[in-house]
Parts: structure tokens; sequence; C-alpha cells
């Protein structure tokens, strides 16, 4: 109001007409103020209006009244008071003191301005150069105040020569920075069917660290089908919201519904936050309980010893049996007292089971609930007072603690929470808080009372596995008192060496002609790890080895780490091959190394030497020529031989195994050259065989033939015709010998064995027939019937138009039978109910009679017939 008047006085220096009495009655307002005016703002705010009324007049200046004004001023302490939101960037301007205490930037630099404060905090900065005050750090109103309102900061501009003290208040006003919560995710509740419609069930109301609009301010609940949400005022002002039923639930329909309550903030952007409400319908129970008070009231002195009993509520409901027995307990809301009282759920007595602070805590808001075993519930608030008693000695309380901590934790990383707190208050409740410096650990405090035990370095567990850290807190009392607090670390391994072989290349040798199964190496590698991170597993890496996988040659023993070949490998096909094996730990995720293995294959001399020349063949002969003018040394051919081993074992040497005439011809031992050692002549036969043999070098040797065939002579037709009865082969010559001599042997037999069979023959029939000449007994008559002729009606009487003539001696050793021709037709060969001729076979017996009857010398007896 009086503000109001000084600038209202200044205004009315704009009228012209009232000019100058405005004027003077401006300055004397103004020069009255400043001597009943005990505060420094408004000191300053006559101080500014002195000197515009004196602006104003312009032709009539009076400095008498001005020059008062600022020395009441100087004697006055100048206070200012400034309004800011919270979370506000680092360097915001806050206020400009130099224009609202009525200072300049000369006296600000002379005066050696500086903030002071009591608790030393360092929100707000000055810039000296400008005269204005600026943010120096984040301000949180919720960490700073809690749900304290007004919130603000109190602290002292103190300039030099003269001595200065300049009170300033700065306003932290809340922002909408934190959203609605629910202390739990979803919430469950028993109703029974027979809740009648109107019944109530306790909810929890959500939390907002922020206050005024920016708390929460209404709740939402969907669906609203069975339940509508409806917000309760108590008597104390506070508020909570409880879930009524308006319409009858029917649990045979519906068994379980779900809710969502949504909480919103009144700031802008407005915020919320939500939580499913699970209904389970029961049956029977339609009655909840009632507490006696909606508020109750009680002090407790912070002395208090455990069991203590403070507080007995009770509820009543009015249903029978079961349903009527009510359980007391503490809601969901109540987690930072929980720890400290105790509700017995039967009786309904609280009792305190901690140890209370006033320095932490001056009171609490218990939410309790009493529910029946039907489901249905009902709630009520408890404000505890705590009285305040001088206690003198810190305590260091572990709030949390990570033990062990892994060894990759990075600087700045939480390992304990400590609450450390004195139970006395002022400067004998101030507590500083240190540990070793030369540990890598810091301590930082996190809020009032608590402190963050962090790691200040990297640490290494294969370096140092565990620490013990000393935790010293000291009062600011006289004489202080101290408590230390020591923690017994141990670092916890990470997975951060990978395994390591003692070299990275290795060299194993098998012989050829292995077994399969047989070992080759054993790898190892180390890890300076432990436990599972330190426990190595081989494996063979997965590469191409002949266009085959390595599997299919080696396989390497998980544990051992053992090369095993899988088959049986030839030197002669592969001399060498390149395997990787991988170490792999049991870390996650693991890591590996690797080393490659050089396995070599050692030659065996199982392969004997092969002739490459002379070419033996099984068909036509070479043959090398020497002329009989040849010369001692001459250089008749060279054998030339491989063998497919290496080393030692593929070291040739050549022999002279057979010749014709050893006199004759030498074989070179290293080079194999068949040369001669005297001098050719006339009397060396033609046509010379040398049989030379190749042996190897190994254990033991292996050796090959070869036949050459060296012709002495000085031309190609004598050569030839020498060697065209030459022998190809003697074995395969005695062979054919051997074969023809036998064929012969199987002809001969064969021949001598017909002749013998028709020999006997002969004699056989000689007797037969000699037997027969001299029977004395006439010859019988043997008719011969025609295969188509045949007796008729059984009375072995001929066919009419046949007839028959037997001629017969009886010593003549000659008969005849004649054979008439009826009808010009042969009587053997025609008949005529026949498709065919049949001609006449001789029988044994008719062959006898025609021998006979060449035989015989008598006349023929011709009987007819």
């Amino acid at each position: 109001m009086i503000r109001a008047l000084l600038f209202g006085a200044v205004a009315s220096q704009s009228q012209p007409h009232n000019t100058q009495i405005a004027h003077y009655h401006a300055c004397e307002l103004g020069l009255a103020l400043c001597f009943f005016s005990s505060s420094s703002d408004f000191a300053t705010d006559v101080v500014m209006t002195g000197l515009l009324c004196c602006v104003a007049r312009k032709k009539q200046f009076s400095w008498w009244p001005l020059l008062l004004c600022i020395c009441v001023a100087e004697m006055a302490l100048g206070q200012v008071r400034y309004s800011i939101p919270e979370e506000m960037p680092m360097g915001s301007i806050v206020g400009n003191i130099v224009q609202d205490l009525g200072l300049d930037v000369r006296r600000l630099k002379s005066g050696r301005a500086r903030i002071f404060t009591e608790d030393g905090s360092e929100y707000i900065g000055l810039n000296v150069e400008k005269g204005t005050l600026v943010v120096a750090k984040r301000i949180d109103r919720e960490e700073l105040c809690k749900q304290v309102s007004p919130c603000s900061l109190h602290f002292q501009i103190i300039l030099e020569n003269p001595m200065e003290l300049h009170r300033i208040d700065v306003e932290i006003t809340d922002i909408n920075d934190n959203a609605p919560l629910f202390m739990e995710k979803e919430y469950n509740f028993q109703v029974s069917e027979s809740a009648l419609p109107g019944a109530r069930y306790s909810l929890e109301s959500a939390k907002d660290s922020d206050v005024a609009r920016n708390t929460v301010q209404t709740y939402k609940l969907n669906p609203t089908d069975n339940f509508k949400l409806n917000i309760v005022s108590r008597p104390d002002g506070t508020k909570y919201i409880e879930m009524v039923l308006h319409t009858s639930l029917d649990r045979e329909k519906q068994e379980e519904h779900k809710l969502t309550l949504t909480a919103f903030d009144g700031g802008d952007p407005q915020k919320s936050g939500s939580v499913k409400i699970n209904v389970v319908v029961l049956d029977a129970n339609d009655n909840a309980p009632v507490f006696s008070q909606s508020v109750y009231r009680i002090t407790v002195s912070e002395n208090a010893s455990k069991g203590t009993v403070v507080l007995k509520v009770s509820a009543t409901d009015n249903d029978k049996g079961a349903n009527e027995e009510v359980v007391y307990s503490f809601s969901h809301n109540t987690n930072s007292a929980s720890p400290l009282f105790n509700m017995d759920p039967h009786s309904g007595e609280m009792t305190v089971v901690g140890v209370l602070d006033y320095e932490k805590a001056k009171h609490y808001e218990i939410d309790i609930k009493a529910t029946d075993k039907g489901g249905l519930a009902d709630t009520s608030k408890v404000l505890i007072e705590v009285t305040d008693l001088n206690d003198n000695a810190p305590v260091i309380s572990i709030i949390s603690l990570s033990n062990p901590i892994p060894e990759d934790s990075a600087p700045d990383t939480v390992i304990a929470m400590l609450n450390i707190k004195d139970l006395d208050s002022g400067k004998n409740g101030q507590v500083k808080c240190f540990i070793n410096p030369d540990l890598p650990f810091k301590i930082k405090s996190s809020s009032t009372n608590f402190y963050s035990l962090m790691s200040d370095d990297v640490l290494d567990r294969e370096t140092l596995p565990e620490y013990n850290i000393t935790i010293t807190a000291m009062d600011e009392g006289f004489p202080s008192y101290s408590t230390n607090k020591t923690l017994h670390l141990k670092i916890s391994d990470v997975n951060d060496n990978a395994p390591m072989f003692p070299q990275q290349f290795m060299t194993a040798f098998i012989t050829e002609n292995n077994s399969p199964g047989m070992s080759l190496l054993s790898v190892k590698a180390s890890d300076k790890d432990t436990g599972n991170n330190a426990r190595i597993s081989y494996f063979l890496e997965d590469s191409q080895l002949n266009g085959l996988s390595a599997s299919a040659y080696f396989s390497v023993n998980v544990e051992s780490g053992e090369i095993l070949a899988v088959r049986s490998f030839d030197y002669e096909q592969t001399k060498e091959f390149n395997i990787r094996v991988k170490a792999q730990d049991g870390g996650s995720p693991p890591l590996t190394s690797n080393v490659t293995v050089k396995i070599l294959i050692q030659d065996q001399n199982d392969n004997p030497p092969q002739v490459l020349y002379p070419v033996q063949t099984g068909g036509s002969m070479v043959a090398e020529m020497v002329p009989r003018s040849a010369d001692v040394g001459y250089l008749v051919t060279k054998v030339v031989a491989v063998d497919v081993d290496s080393g030692q074992n593929a070291w040739l040497s050549y022999k002279l195994q057979k010749a014709t005439d050893r006199a004759l011809f030498e074989v070179g031992l290293q080079n194999g050259e068949i040369r001669t050692i005297r001098q050719v002549t006339d009397k060396d036969a033609v046509k010379q065989r040398l049989t030379v043999i190749v042996e190897d070098n190994g254990q033991p040797s292996r050796s090959a033939t070869v036949v050459v065939n060296v012709a002495v002579a000085d031309s190609f037709p004598e050569v030839l015709s020498e060697f065209t009865d030459f022998p190809h082969d003697k074995e395969y010559n005695d062979n054919l010998t051997f074969y023809l001599v036998l064929a012969l042997a199987v002809v001969s037999f064969l021949f001598i064995t017909c002749l013998v069979v028709i020999i006997s023959v002969k004699i056989y029939r000689w007797r037969r027939e000699r037997m027969f000449y001299k029977s004395s007994g006439n010859l019988p008559v043997i008719p011969y019937y025609p295969p188509l002729y045949a007796d008729v009606g059984g009375t072995g009487t001929l066919k009419q138009a046949f007839s028959y003539e037997v001629y017969g001696t009886t010593d003549s050793r000659a008969s005849d039978v004649k054979c008439s021709r009826p009808f010009s037709q042969n009587t053997l060969s025609v008949d005529h109910s026949a498709t065919r001729t049949v001609p006449r076979q001789k029988t044994d017996s008719e062959n006898m009679l025609t021998e006979v009857r060449s035989a015989s010398s008598l006349p023929p007896h011709k009987p007819h017939i």
C-alpha cells in the first residue's frame, strides 16, 4: 500500500498544473517513510521515489530529501525476495541485485561481494560483473523441500569496506515435473455378490511429489458398469478415494472385473498415472468393517522402547460368524513407517518396533485398513507426532549393499547406500562422513543423512580381489563423537579375460599309416578369471581341408584339449594340415582365443620304387643296341626310377642282380646308368639280358626289378634275326609248355579209350554171329509190322491186300523175304489213312537174316504165305 502511495506521488508529477505541489508532497512523504521503515527493500523504494521526484521537478531540484533518505537507507539491512520455478537451467538469471538493492557493479567489485549460506548450499551464484543472481546448479523443489510449501532458499550477500549485509530470499515454485504414482502395479479385491449397492472399497491414493495444483487433483475409474469412484474429504482436509458399488454383482454372470484407476494432476501439461484393479466376486459377505474414527491422532516420544503400545484401533462389522472377524493391517502407502510400527492384526494394537528419530521424521501418517474375511475393508488414517529428545551418538546404517560387486563396474557405481543419523539436533547433529583416501572408493552425500559409497576408479579382481572399507562418521559437537563401520567388500569376477594359449602356433608330428584315434598333441590354455569364467572348453574350428571338413580328419577332446586323428593319413597324399583349435571359457558372453596347430605327416617307407624307364610291357620286346666297337664306359641306357616316399626313404640305389655276362656291364649305384666295363668282342653273345634291382634307403628297404635287353650288334637286321625267337618271358614260356603237354596227354587218353571201345564192340558182335551160325534149329520167322499197321480184331491177320514171301535155309546162313507189290504200290510206304510215309526200320534179327541169306549157298526154299 505504501509503495502504491509512493509511485502515485511520482506519477502525479506528470500533471503540469500540480507539478510543484506534487513534488514537495512526494519528497516529504519519502523522507517520512525513510525514518519509519526498517526494511531494506522498502528503504530502497523510498530512495528511488525521492530520486524520481527530483528528476520530475527539473527546474526546482532539491537534494536534501534525497540525501537524507540515502543516509537512512545505509543504516538499514537490505532484503530482497525473488520467486523462480524449479529445474531452471544453470546460468539462468534470478534477479538483478544492482537494481533491486540500489548498488552498482563497482561497489560489488570493491566490496568483494559474495554469497553466504548457513548450510553451505550453492544453488544460487553471484555474477559480480553484471550484478545478477544466477542459478548455479540444478534445483529440484521435491528434493529440497519435499512437501513443504512455500519452499525458499535463504542466503546473504556480504559487502566489505564498509560492511553491508543484504538478506536474499528466493522462493522455489513448483512445476509439474512428476506424474502421479501408485505404490502398487495392481490391486486385488474380493467382493461378495451379495454386496449391496453403495458398498465402499477403499483405494490407495496416488502419490505426487509436486505440490499445489501440480499434485493429484482428480481420479477416473474405467469402466463404470458396476463401480464408481468417490472422493472423500477428512476433517483434517486430506482426501482419500474409494470405489463404490452402484450395480449389484452376479458371480454367475461375471466372476472377475478388471478396472483401471487413473490419477490426474492439475499441472500444464497434465500428467497422469494408472493402476489396474482386479475385482473377484465372492459369495455372502455384504457388510464392510467401519473404524470408530476416521482419523486417529497420537503423540510418541522418540525414545519410546520397542514394544510400546501407542494406539489401539477398533472397527466393527455387522456381519456374523467368520465374516465378523476383522483383520487390521497397514496399507501399501505406509512403507516408510512400517519398519517402525507394527499393527497387531487381531487386537488392533499399534506398537513401536523400530527406533524413532525426531531429526529424521517429525511426524508420520499411516493409513490403516480393516478387512473382514469376505474382502470388505475400511480405511482410516493415523497421525503420529514424534516429540524430540536430545541423543548424542551418530549411527551408521547400511540401507543397501551390493556385495560382491563385479570388477567391470564403472566409476561412480553405487556400492552401498548409507543412512548416517545423529540423534542430537543443531550443530551436534551435523555429521561428516569420510573413508581412507587411498582406496579406490569415495563417499558422496546424496541427501540429508544419506550417503552413497561409490567406486572412484577402475577395479580389477585379478589385481586385488577384496577390500576392507572403514567408514567414519563424525559430528561437529564438542567434544566430537565418531562411529566407525567396516565393510568387507569382495570383487566378483566377470569374464574379462579370454583364454590364452602359451603359443599362437604349435606343431605336431604323426607318422603316416597311423591307427584312427591316435593322439597327436594336447593343447592347453589358461584363463585368469575364476569359476565358470575360467572353465575352458576346446573346439575344432570348422574349415576345409582337401575339400573335406576338418572334423573328418581330426577331433578335439572338449575337456582336455587332446587332438586325435580320426583317420589314417598317407604322406604321399597330404604332407601337412593346418587346423585351428578354439578355447572357449564358460562365461556369458563367452570369450575365445585360437591356436594354429600345424600337423606334419612323417613319411614311412611304404612305397617301393617305381621304374619309369625302360618301360616293361607284356607285348613287344624293347632292346638297347650296343655296337661291337663300343669302348669301355659306353653308356648303354639309364634306368630311371622314382619313389613317392620322401627323405632317405626315397634315396634310390641301383644294383645289377643278374646278367648274361656280368663282366661286360655295370650299373651306376646312384644314377642307374648301365655302362660297359670292358671292350666288346666278337665272342660276346648278341642277346644280353640284364636284371637291375632298384632299392630305397628305408628301414626295411623296398625294391623293384627291371629287365633290360641289350643287343650287341652293329646292324638292325642282325638284331632282328637274333631276337625273333627271343622269348618274351621265361615264366610265360614255361607255363605254355606245361599246358601244351597236358592237352596232348588228355587227347591221347581219349583216343586210346575210343579205340578200346570200338574194338570191344567189334569183338562182341563177332561172337554173336558165331553163336548164330552154329545153331542147328530152324530160324524163327519174325514178322514186321509197320507202325501204322495193327492186328484186326485180335486174330493176328494182316490186311488181305498184302502178301509176303519168305525164303529160308537151314545151313547156308542166307535167307530171303520177298514182298509182293499189289496195286503197283510199295507195301511198306503207303497207308491210305495216313498223312505221311513211314520208312521201315530193320531190326537186328532182320540184319542177321540178311547176313545169313548172303552167306548161304543153297537154293532158296520159297514157301508161300
